[in-house]
């Protein structure tokens, strides 16, 4: 039973590492979000932010 568990653990920890190498950029979000350029919140909708500030 430590056999086949040990075995699972090492196949699933091979496959992330070529799935890491295979998609590089998959864990960094760069869609273009709107975001404030005084607190660096994210702006949803055509409102500016809720700090007040330049909302650009």
């Amino acid at each position: 039973m430590v056999k086949v568990v040990t075995l699972f653990l090492i196949v699933m920890a091979v496959l992330a590492l070529f799935g890491r190498l295979r998609v590089p950029g998959i864990g960094s979000r760069k869609t273009g979000m709107r975001r404030c350029r005084s607190c660096g919140r994210p702006i949803v909708g055509k409102g500016g932010c809720d700090c007040g500030k330049d909302a650009s």
